[in-house]
């Protein structure tokens, strides 16, 4: 089966990530499908559009955006699959729906986006514990280099953890400054990634 300008996929492991092992244990972290923060974002292509080319490939592993495994509730209190929903095994999306892929053991951003790793806090006196706003570019789509200082404008970015490691979607657009490295930034990331 393939989509004329669409991407079959299908979620790698199960539609929402609230379980975490524990010891022995598994402990359930969230029990409700409103949460958007658990919802599963990693997907492998089952199939490519036929439209047009593109660089994602059959069984590349996808990063897509959180509404596409997502259940929801309708006005009635019916709970509903996505738009995205075809069969269990099986979510049709869109090009713009999928942010970053991963060839060959390589993670590459799509046209228009790089993830950005927060930095440390250089600033003694402040209250949070990474910098707002800057962060070091982890994954680009050839805009960027990889390893830059950037500055990005407020509430641009999404949350995502890409191998264990808290990252924030950019729009290149919304990348506004190239800093030169001052030699005291450290790369944040929290224990809970």
């Amino acid at each position: 089966m393939k989509a004329t300008h669409s991407f079959l996929i299908e979620p790698l492991g199960n539609r929402y990530n609230n379980v975490k092992k524990v010891g022995d244990s598994e402990l359930i972290l969230n029990s409700e499908i409103l949460n958007h923060e658990f919802v599963n974002r990693q997907a492998v292509v089952k199939a490519t559009p036929t439209a047009f080319d593109t660089n994602i490939r059959v069984s590349d592993t996808v990063i897509v955006h959180h509404n596409v495994f997502r259940r929801w509730h309708d006005t009635y209190g019916n709970e509903k699959n996505s738009k995205a929903f075809f069969d269990e095994d099986t979510y049709i999306v869109s090009e713009d729906q999928i942010f970053l892929y991963k060839s060959k053991d390589n993670w590459k951003a799509c046209n228009g986006y790089c993830f950005v790793q927060p930095i440390k806090q250089r600033n003694n006196l402040a209250e949070e514990v990474e910098e707002q706003c800057v962060g070091i570019v982890k994954y680009t789509d050839g805009v960027n280099d990889i390893g830059e200082l950037v500055g990005f404008t407020p509430f641009s970015t999404y949350e995502f953890i890409i191998d264990n490691t808290k990252l924030y979607r950019v729009l290149n657009k919304f990348i506004t400054i190239k800093y030169e490295y001052q030699g005291d930034e450290e790369a944040y990331n929290p224990s809970w990634a």
